[in-house]
């Protein structure tokens, strides 16, 4: 998915595109889990709409439940929520990350090989011809 240490590294424009692909696989992540905590805070919590979408954003984004649930299958809707949102947080800061991450390391490893190249043809060249 990403270049090898032997490929150079991506020009900004295709870096940021790669960025974006991140940042949709992200989306990807974010949409289905705020439906899913919006839909069980709302029939399990017996929450309004817009409490329950709140109360799925906080547990999702790891802030912290809003609203406590006043019946045992809300309380474990939300202790599986919860379990789930903390995955997904994980899951979505790595793809995120990911592409800056390889960035970094990319641009230290070919920056590393060219000094040791260069140290190498350096060691050759006197090896081959030694100075009087």
């Amino acid at each position: 998915m990403f270049e090898t240490k032997f490929e150079p590294v991506l020009s900004q424009s295709q870096f940021l595109l790669r960025m974006a692909r991140s940042l949709g696989v992200t989306m990807l992540i974010v949409a289905p889990s705020l439906l899913i905590g919006t839909v069980g805070y709302h029939v399990f919590g017996g929450l309004t709409w817009v409490d329950a979408l709140l109360n799925a954003a906080m547990i999702l984004t790891g802030m912290g439940p809003v609203d406590q649930m006043p019946s045992t299958v809300g309380k474990l809707f939300s202790t599986f929520y919860a379990l789930y949102s903390g995955i997904a947080f994980l899951t979505m800061m790595a793809v995120i990350l990911a592409p800056l991450i390889h960035r970094l390391l990319h641009t230290f490893a070919i920056e590393d090989d060219d000094e040791d190249n260069s140290g190498d043809l350096k060691s050759q060249s006197t090896k081959t011809h030694p100075e009087p």
